[in-house]
């Protein structure tokens, strides 16, 4: 059986011959240590921070580590502000931080030598005369927004014995990266009906740009979308509104892409999840990635038992045991031993790879992987 066999086998409960190695990238300072090190080559690393996930420097990469596979959508189209704003720095600080605004709107804090995400500040969107001003008209769809010749060639060209991903957009993360968490958790109180028209009209561009790409009728293995809504406590928005205001878009979304045989609808939100996964599982998402494992200790085991065989999962695999050592390594793919038994679950790394990861322990965990047996 190829990656892609098996890959939507386990998915999809079925008999599979061996246990695909997933991967989910690294950071630039990782990729870069490793090009210094001697690892990797120097081409690599700027190849992967140029081109990305499966891009040619990632599958030099995982050809290296012995990685099969990045989960990561082949294909998307333009699911936001479009054009976005033009990165600006609106004050230099006596320490040389930046206050700036970013692609999305955002004002935000730049520190130099830092390489965190930067501290929040402000928003251009303050009120409805911005949103409609600023905003709402980068929001329209229109088929300029997707390449269909550019994703038939992607079709065409992608190895047949990869899994082969669409990107479904962001109903949330989006617009939580235009107001900021503070000014997102105040627009709800200070005029619902902005709030409410906002949430809706990402909704209906995800709809639209997602109808035209399935439309095409390239074949296509699973669906993504991206959010990252939640933090180490719980969700950043609450839940009860989400379900709301948020949960019928994806359920329009999820039946789109049934009609046209896509079962398989992963979503990649991090931080703890709990509270958010039975509104993403009655609405059509059921596969949850990567499962961040955190110092909340997530884990597919009891959301299985809560929501049974609809629920699957790609991650959970504790990336902190590639800074530590390789009984470390063996007692994590133990663990998920026990996971993969349940059926439904790929382990792959529960985000991208930090700088403080060791690559003969990476390349270690690799090893083990391809010689277990599930």
């Amino acid at each position: 059986m190829t990656i892609r066999e098996n890959v939507m086998a386990i998915l999809n409960y079925e008999k599979f011959d061996r246990m695909p190695i997933i991967a989910f990238g690294y950071w630039a300072e990782t990729v870069d240590k490793w090009a210094e090190e001697g690892h990797i080559s120097k081409e690599d690393a700027e190849n992967y921070k140029r081109y990305g996930d499966n891009g040619p420097g990632d599958k030099a990469i995982m050809s290296k580590l012995g990685f099969d596979y990045a989960w990561n959508p082949q294909v998307a189209g333009h699911h936001f502000l479009f054009p976005t704003f033009e990165p600006t720095v609106l004050e230099v600080e006596k320490d040389g931080s930046q206050i700036m605004r970013d692609p999305a709107g955002l004002i935000v804090k730049v520190k130099p030598g830092v390489v965190s995400i930067p501290s929040e500040i402000g928003t251009t969107l303050t009120d409805r005369a911005a949103w409609e001003e600023h905003y709402l008209p980068k929001l329209q769809y229109s088929d300029s927004r997707v390449n269909i010749d550019a994703i038939k060639a992607v079709r065409e060209n992608h190895p047949k014995d990869l899994p082969f991903g669409i990107h479904c957009g962001s109903l949330m993360g989006n617009i939580r990266n235009m107001l900021g968490v503070l000014h997102l958790s105040y627009l709800y109180v200070d005029d619902e009906d902005l709030y409410t028209e906002i949430i809706d009209t990402f909704g209906d561009l995800c709809y639209e740009v997602t109808k035209r790409i399935v439309e095409t009728g390239i074949e296509i293995d699973y669906a993504h979308f991206w959010e990252d809504i939640c933090y180490k406590n719980g969700p950043l928005v609450t839940p009860s509104v989400f379900e709301e205001k948020v949960g019928p878009h994806y359920k329009r979304i999820t039946d789109l892409l049934k009609k046209h045989n896509i079962n398989i609808v992963s979503l990649d939100c991090d931080g703890c999840i709990d509270a958010l996964v039975p509104i993403w599982v009655e609405n059509g998402v059921n596969t949850m990635f990567p499962i961040e494992v955190g110092t909340w200790k997530a884990d597919i085991r009891p959301w299985r038992e809560k929501y049974g065989k609809e629920l699957r999962g790609i991650g959970g695999m504790n990336k902190n045991v590639f800074a530590m050592d390789k009984k470390a390594v063996e007692e994590e793919v133990e663990r998920l031993k026990a996971l993969v038994s349940l059926g439904g679950y790929i382990p792959c790394p529960d985000h991208r790879i930090p700088p403080t990861a060791d690559f003969s322990l990476v390349a270690y965990y690799c090893e083990l992987m391809a010689k277990t047996t599930f």
